[in-house]
């Protein structure tokens, strides 16, 4: 705490010399020196002042019968509810290639987090996905819960998962979402042994970190429920204008934040509420806006996690 509150105060310093005495700043022994020094160490290595990371659920067509929708959940048991079916079909149907050619014309590239039997249904998406440039991560095989598997059972849920996306696309997948970001005890551990790189399922920093899994370093990329669409957009009825303004606060505190620490935004879309047209028109005014920020960069997560590996200043939990 005392080091957090010295980095505080000197950074209040920093920011007081520049508007009083410019040159104070680039006095050989003030503690502003010392400031911008640390805010050097635990900057991004290769220089972007805040990373974007964008993640597209790749779900629909992979979901159970009667699964959670928009629509009232008073279906006689026994019957298939088929308008919440169409629903999920627009996931793939309209909503992914409406997103992809968002990304084009952004000129991003973001992390594709499929689900095994959604690839199964539709694996000629799934390669184009890859084949426009785009990361395929891992999101388990179908929508059952894996926290409460076997090690063994859990282990194959898994595998199976990503060799449906592995078959489909020819990508090896090294991250991985839990359904609901729940994980069980074993899941880090299996996620290690299969070669995964890194996971998702983390909430508790906006930065990437690094934590020992069978004592191997193994990096986690934290997610968001502050900038998710089924969250903000179905969960909690925003409009697409809500939903800009809300992401786009988000991005300004953590730009703001990004001066002298490392920063690390995630937004996340699922394919039949994130490719609609207003949620793609939505994301494509804010992401303009972030593009016009100077030093604002946007990775795949594999390439958020490398970084994070390799870069000796990578908090360790």
């Amino acid at each position: 705490m005392t080091n957090r509150r010295n980095f505080i105060k000197q950074a209040g310093i920093a920011g007081l010399a520049g508007m009083v005495a410019p040159n104070l700043a680039f006095a050989k022994d003030s503690p502003v020196t010392a400031s911008l020094a640390t805010a050097e160490k635990i900057k991004w290595a290769d220089g972007s002042r805040l990373v974007v990371s964008v993640s597209m659920q790749f779900e629909a067509g992979g979901q159970p019968d009667n699964p959670e929708s928009p629509f009232p959940q008073n279906m006689d048991k026994g019957y298939k509810d088929l308008p919440a079916a169409t629903w999920y079909n627009y996931g793939y149907k309209e909503g992914i290639p409406r997103m992809l050619d968002n990304w084009d014309k952004l000129g991003i590239k973001v992390t594709s987090h499929m689900v095994g039997a959604a690839v199964l249904k539709n694996p000629q998406l799934a390669k184009e996905i890859v084949e426009r440039g785009h990361e395929a991560a891992a999101h388990g095989m179908n929508w059952s819960s894996q926290y409460n598997l076997s090690y063994d059972a859990e282990k194959k849920f898994i595998k199976d998962g990503a060799d449906a996306v592995k078959n489909a696309t020819g990508f090896t997948t090294v991250g991985y979402n839990a359904n609901w970001l729940r994980r069980g005890e074993n899941t880090l551990k299996i996620l290690q042994e299969l070669g995964f790189t890194y996971h998702i399922d983390d909430l508790s920093r906006d930065e990437p970190f690094i934590i020992q899994v069978n004592k191997k370093d193994f990096a986690v990329v934290p997610y968001t429920l502050r900038c998710n669409d089924i969250v903000l957009i179905e969960g909690k009825n925003f409009s697409a204008d809500q939903f800009v303004n809300q992401v786009k606060m988000e991005f300004d505190q953590l730009y703001a934040e990004a001066e002298f620490k490392r920063r690390q935004m995630s937004i996340s879309f699922h394919d039949r509420i994130g490719g609609s047209p207003q949620m793609v028109k939505a994301a494509h005014d804010v992401i303009s806006y972030m593009q016009k920020q100077k030093g604002v960069s946007f990775k795949r997560k594999d390439e958020i996690a490398q970084m994070a590996l390799k870069d000796k200043t990578t908090i360790r939990e």
